[in-house]
């Protein structure tokens, strides 16, 4: 199965209390360029689509 690395490219300064509880269940932190792999299922693909504006998906295989 694909893993989708997330990367934090926006500050999150300003932005709406659930879009932050999301970065924060992803796992990534507050800093700009943060990384994480996740495993690539429907749920994951939710929360990055309702933060789709703060973070860059790269597919890794």
């Amino acid at each position: 199965m694909a893993k989708l690395q997330v990367t934090l490219v926006k500050s999150t300064i300003g932005h709406k209390p659930n879009q932050l509880k999301t970065i924060k269940a992803l796992g990534l932190t507050n800093k700009i360029s943060s990384t994480v792999l996740k495993e690539d299922n429907e749920s994951i693909r939710g929360m990055i689509n309702t933060v789709a504006h703060l973070v860059k998906v790269e597919e890794v295989k």
